[in-house]
């Protein structure tokens, strides 16, 4: 886990704190697209850290109980293992919690795609009434009257604390919330044996057999589209997820009604729940009990990383706290 980390996070130390002109990551895990960066909020070490601690600080929420950590957790493939998450004063959320695992690949962000940057959608769950509950004013009054807090936007920003270099320091960190070197990575990278047989069988089942690739396209293992597939949740076309590292992220789905993959494949072999607006391409697949177990293999094994991000302070980088 360390060695996989200190990789991954080795490109934050060659950028300058003043690097404004990059706007790509390009030294990202094997498997992966570069990842682009804002030119107004160019990544520093300093900023991930901030992003970090602000992640995973309930002081974010009104009454200090919800952490955005509370409804992307780590340890749960950064999701939550319930089918919706709970807010301040125990409100329920409407929605399975999305994993943000290489959240910073994506086109647009939330299921239904309203938010096109992670700096934009960074201050949302924080106002939302029934996640975070917190007023952007009352929250920078809070964390500037932490002393900690005002060293590190000094020494990041040069400047106060202010809602939109809270949204700055959390995109930092969400950016570098990698996970690839699947087998199925190295394997397309011309690792011949480093999927074994029936990952090899499960492949050609997700990308034939089984039409999975149609949505869930080769590298990024996503269209960046909105289809509806039978779900019952609004709205019915939600955006195409990515799928590594997704046995940790159980249940599945926008509204998390599928408890095991082995219940997805099954959902996606019958069809799905036939309504009209459905997908064209849902329609009972009739896969052998072979060609699902390969299947699921492939799934679990398969698409298992081993860059997983496990969320521990700038991984990779020694740094004090009001580094910038």
């Amino acid at each position: 886990m360390i060695l996989c980390t200190l990789i991954l996070f080795s490109l934050l130390l060659m950028l300058p704190s003043s690097a404004a002109a990059d706007d790509f990551l390009s030294d990202v895990p094997l498997g992966l697209d570069w990842v682009r960066v804002p030119h107004g909020n160019p990544i520093t070490p300093g900023k991930v850290e901030l992003g970090r601690r602000l992640f995973f600080d309930t002081q974010l929420s009104r009454d200090r109980s919800i952490s955005c950590s509370s409804c992307h957790d780590p340890e749960h493939g950064w999701s939550i293992a319930a089918p919706f998450a709970r807010g301040v004063a125990g409100r329920l959320g409407e929605r399975n919690p999305p994993s943000i695992i290489n959240t910073g690949l994506q086109h647009s962000l939330f299921w239904d795609g309203r938010a096109k940057t992670l700096e934009e959608q960074a201050l949302e769950p924080i106002q939302n009434r029934v996640e975070m509950d917190m007023d952007l004013d009352a929250l920078e009054e809070r964390l500037a009257a932490d002393p900690t807090y005002a060293a590190q936007f000094q020494a990041v920003f040069a400047g106060t604390v202010t809602a939109q270099r809270i949204a700055q320091a959390l995109a930092a960190f969400e950016r570098t919330l990698l996970a690839a070197e699947t087998p199925y990575d190295l394997f397309r990278n011309g690792r011949a044996t480093a999927m074994d047989d029936q990952m090899s069988r499960g492949s050609s089942v997700f990308f034939s057999r089984a039409n999975c690739g149609d949505c869930h396209i080769a590298k990024v293992l996503s269209d960046h589209q909105f289809h509806d597939t039978g779900i019952g949740l609004e709205p019915k076309k939600i955006r195409t997820p990515m799928l590594r590292d997704l046995e940790r992220t159980a249940p599945y789905m926008h509204d998390g009604s599928l408890s095991t993959l082995k219940d997805v494949v099954e959902y996606y072999d019958r069809g799905g729940n036939q309504r009209e607006g459905l997908d064209v391409r849902m329609r009972p697949l009739k896969l052998t009990a072979e060609e699902k177990a390969d299947l699921l293999y492939f799934l679990r094994a398969g698409l298992r990383s081993r860059t997983y991000p496990n969320g521990e302070s700038a991984p990779g980088i020694d740094l004090p706290p009001n580094s910038p």
